[in-house]
């Protein structure tokens, strides 16, 4: 058996007893670690807070493992338990689905066991989450590549008024561009998008395409390290959060479109302080 267990989105203490259960059954513990982190990040001494928990080791499993070379790690299910561990929910990456297909074109059995994910605990600052439209991802420019694919769906969003998430980039073990020129990867430092580098980037794109999808004066709520002890949420205009100093990773941002009272007055409480 596959399980793919979500972990919540604080520490360790947030998987589920399900999962848990899961966990300690399993011959194999992988954790995927690219598209999120756990506040403790994947150092050893990171990893060490699960492996006391679960009483055995967690493999790290890298973006390169899951996407092309994840046949072995399918092959290991089929004759015993493996944990796949995910943080958030199981089906809060498109790269998990691809995992269940995969699986199941092999012939191994899938279970999900599903926790805590940043696209409902961010319900917490007050806007409700059937008022949010499409997703979007806010990908770190480069000097040569400054996508705004992101834009339109902004924009749609708006016009439907209906609030946006936009999940804010990680670079976790990236191959420099340099390094697969000459043949031989070299990896990257981590890199994680804060909150004022998506506003500048937002920014300029619409300074760039200039529909009218947001402005500097546009409401927007900033969330860093949402589910963990030391969570912030700050509500206030674009041009207010590019001076509010949120803290370490992870970050995320919802672009607010209309709202009712209920909202306005949750909103409130977590409104910049002047």
């Amino acid at each position: 058996m596959l399980y793919i267990i979500g972990l919540g989105l604080g520490d360790e203490k947030d998987i589920t007893l399900r999962g848990l259960e899961a966990v300690h059954k399993c011959h194999k513990l992988y954790i995927e670690a690219y598209t999120s982190l756990l506040s403790f990040g994947i150092s050893s001494h990171g990893l060490s807070h699960l492996e006391k928990l679960y009483g055995k080791p967690v493999i790290v499993a890298d973006r390169e493992m899951v996407e092309e070379k994840v046949d072995g790690l399918l092959s290991e299910a089929r004759d015993s338990d493996v944990a796949f561990l995910v943080v958030g929910d199981p089906f809060g990456a498109t790269t998990h689905s691809d995992l269940v297909v995969r699986a199941k074109q092999m012939g191994v059995d899938v279970k999900v066991v599903h926790n805590a994910s940043v696209m409902n605990a961010v319900g917490v600052c007050g806007l409700q989450l059937y008022r949010y439209g499409e997703t979007v991802s806010i990908p770190f420019f480069t000097d040569t590549w400054r996508p705004d694919s992101f834009y339109d769906k902004i924009k749609k969003n708006c016009e439907l008024g209906l609030h946006t998430l936009c999940l804010l980039d990680i670079k976790v073990k990236e191959p420099s561009l340099e390094s697969l020129c000459r043949g031989k990867k070299e990896y990257e430092p981590p890199r994680f998008m804060s909150i004022k580098t998506a506003i500048e980037q937002l920014l300029e794109v619409e300074q760039k395409l200039g529909k009218s999808a947001y402005t500097e004066d546009t409401m927007c709520v900033g969330f860093a390290r949402l589910g963990s002890e030391d969570q912030v949420i700050v509500a206030g205009t674009m041009r207010q959060l590019l001076t509010v100093d949120f803290g370490g990773p992870l970050h995320c941002l919802t672009i607010v479109s209309e709202t009712h009272h209920v909202e306005e007055e949750m909103l409130g409480f977590f409104s910049v302080k002047e």
